[in-house]
């Protein structure tokens, strides 16, 4: 027997004992029996038939690439081979990517014949047990672009490897290894793995010198497996990387972090659907507009795929900028239909879109065919607020409506996509109302006098999800209405005069000194001085200035003027122009919104 022979049995777990020397009277090794699970020649054609059709629907079930080469292992092993390697291009190229060069190889996966179970190895046995294929060889080898390997490669066609060129190559790929690995005569075949355009990888099928050899038929088999198995990897890697791509680009157009309006709190939650349907179009959004008020918004556009997404990536947008505009709920989802027609005619979408008032304590809502919210009290009474129901966005030519209802203190709005409510097991108005028991059982728990935490709320909601019930994407929108006491709000009317930028002062001043902020007396007068005499400037009508007491002091000034002011530098000429400048250093954060009468320009500054 050859040194490669002797390392093949070690290596396939079948091993021989060394001859013992006289003086150590070593005990003759006994004959090790045929693995009952080791392949047997396929002698008639419809042997081979039935296991090329077999293996390949094994193959073809998988969906992603690791499923594929499994099921190309478990495949092949034991019924054709008793060990396999298989290598695969790294990294590896998706459609018409252009191959990184050099060509790399890296060990994706091996699997043998358990020694354990095959009765070639047992814990009592004094042989020691055979180490692991992926230790044995390396896992990792660039593939010189004139080298044997690349030649095999470059042939497509499985070999034997006693041929000269495969001899030359399996060092290549194996590293120290290939000699210890490979028994000797036809007990090897190295396939390569072939995409649609290029070669992807290689797969080495190995049988021990005690079984019979390969014949040529099996290289017709081997060339069968190993084609199936790159195309499902080929076609794997682009349906992978169009689902990764449609995946990070609908969370790219979530927003990040929510903001932080005054007067409410917020807590939102999104689950892509089941993996074989990750990508969707449901979006959620908060948006702060002019007055203190937030913008609430929950949308799903119908359909699973990257289309889906980036239409979704289009409606959010177009809702972000129709809330800049100030718009009334209805005639933001009456943009938003027009915008979906001009997208294409099957463009179809959900949305609902509610505008908070802290100061009025009122709460504007407009549905577009989108699940009704509900609104949990405090106590735990739960109702699913009656709003309009309205078309779908897309349908086009269809009015929408909207309500304007309260918005009690430590009450909590829940915005949510059909996801959360409907599946194969229910409809959706069963699952909305399980939902509104769910609500108020968990809000229940914390008491009559205090709300359930917001962000334990959300998971709560979610728990209600059972197996079957993760049919599509879920969006989850919470807010918790604190409001603002009108203890806390100063509000005044005044005229574009020349004098009126010194009543504002005063009336700030003496606003701050019932408040007990007389600290922030000189800071605040000095800035409500350059924006009212800004609008007093241009305004034509009466404007309003609103002082706001939370955990800020915010100031709004009110007037019928679209333009909105722009931080620039004076000169050191110029009389004026530094009103901005100084409201831009003195100020926590300022800033100034276009409203459908006019603007709004604010400014904040923290309380001591």
């Amino acid at each position: 027997m050859t040194v490669g022979q002797l390392s093949a049995q070690v290596a396939l777990g079948v091993s021989e004992a060394p001859a013992a020397s006289p003086s150590t009277a070593a005990p003759t090794p006994r004959p090790l029996p045929p693995s009952p699970a080791s392949p047997t020649p396929m002698h008639r054609e419809g042997d081979r038939l039935r296991f090329a059709g077999a293996a390949t629907r094994r193959i073809a079930r998988g969906i992603d690439m690791d499923e594929i080469v499994i099921g190309l292992c478990r495949a092949t092993v034991p019924t054709f081979s008793d060990a396999i390697l298989v290598y695969l291009r790294e990294p590896l190229p998706v459609g018409d990517e252009r191959p990184v060069e050099p060509l790399v190889l890296r060990l994706h996966r091996t699997d043998r014949i358990p020694h354990e179970e095959d009765g070639l190895w047992s814990v009592d046995d004094p042989r020691p047990k055979p180490p692991a294929l992926d230790e044995l060889v390396a896992e990792r080898c660039t593939v010189p672009s004139g080298g044997a390997l690349a030649e095999v490669l470059r042939g497509v066609r499985p070999v034997f490897t006693d041929s000269p060129a495969a001899q030359a190559a399996l060092p290549e790929l194996l590293g120290k290894g290939s000699e210890s690995i490979t028994p000797d005569g036809q007990h090897a075949i190295l396939a390569p793995l072939r995409g649609r355009r290029r070669v992807i990888g290689a797969a080495l099928f190995l049988r021990s010198p005690e079984h019979p050899a390969f014949v040529p038929d099996d290289l017709l088999l081997a060339a069968q497996l190993a084609t199936h198995s790159a195309l499902g990897i080929d076609k794997a890697a682009l349906y992978g990387r169009e689902a990764y791509i449609a995946d990070e680009l609908q969370r790219a157009m979530l927003p990040e972090t929510l903001p932080r309006p005054t007067g409410v709190r917020l807590a939102s939650r999104y689950l892509p659907a089941a993996e074989t349907a990750r990508v969707g179009g449901d979006w959620y959004d908060a948006i702060p507009l002019p007055g203190s008020r937030v913008a609430l918004v929950v949308g799903d556009v119908m359909g699973h795929s990257m289309t889906s997404a980036a239409v979704m990536g289009q409606l959010r947008t177009t809702a972000q900028t129709l809330a800049g505009l100030d718009m009334p709920p209805q005639d933001v989802l009456h943009h938003l239909d027009e915008q979906a027609q001009r997208l294409g005619a099957d463009r179809m979408a959900t949305c609902v879109y509610a505008v908070y008032d802290p100061v009025a304590h009122r709460i504007t809502i407009a549905n577009a065919g989108h699940p009704p919210p509900l609104l949990v009290h405090l106590g735990g009474r739960t109702e699913v607020l009656r709003v309009p129901p309205g078309a779908p966005i897309g349908v086009g030519g269809v009015a929408f409506e909207a309500v304007e209802l309260d918005a009690p203190a430590d009450a909590t709005l829940l915005l949510y996509t059909d996801g959360l409510v409907e599946s194969r097991l229910r409809d959706v108005w069963t699952g909305i109302e399980q939902l509104r028991e769910k609500l108020a059982a968990t809000a229940q728990l914390t008491g009559p006098d205090r709300p359930p935490p917001l962000e334990e709320l959300c998971d709560e909601v979610l728990d209600m999800l059972g197996p079957g019930d993760r049919d599509d994407d879920i969006a989850l929108l919470a807010a918790r209405f604190e409001g603002i006491a009108p203890s806390d709000v100063a509000y005044w009317f005044l005229e574009p005069a020349e004098a009126t930028p010194g009543r504002a002062r005063r009336l700030v001043r003496r606003t701050l000194s019932r408040w007990g902020l007389e600290e922030l007396s000189d800071s605040a007068e000095l800035l409500v001085s350059e924006v009212v005499t800004n609008a007093v400037r241009y305004a034509s009508r009466p404007l309003t200035v609103r002082l706001l007491r939370t955990d800020v002091l915010r100031c709004e000034v009110t007037d019928d003027e679209p333009r909105l002011p722009v931080l620039g530098q004076a000169r050191a000429t110029d009389e004026g122009g530094r009103g901005l400048y100084l409201v831009n250093r003195v100020a926590r954060r300022w800033g100034a919104s276009r409203l459908s009468t006019g603007k709004v320009v604010w400014f904040e500054l923290d309380r001591p």
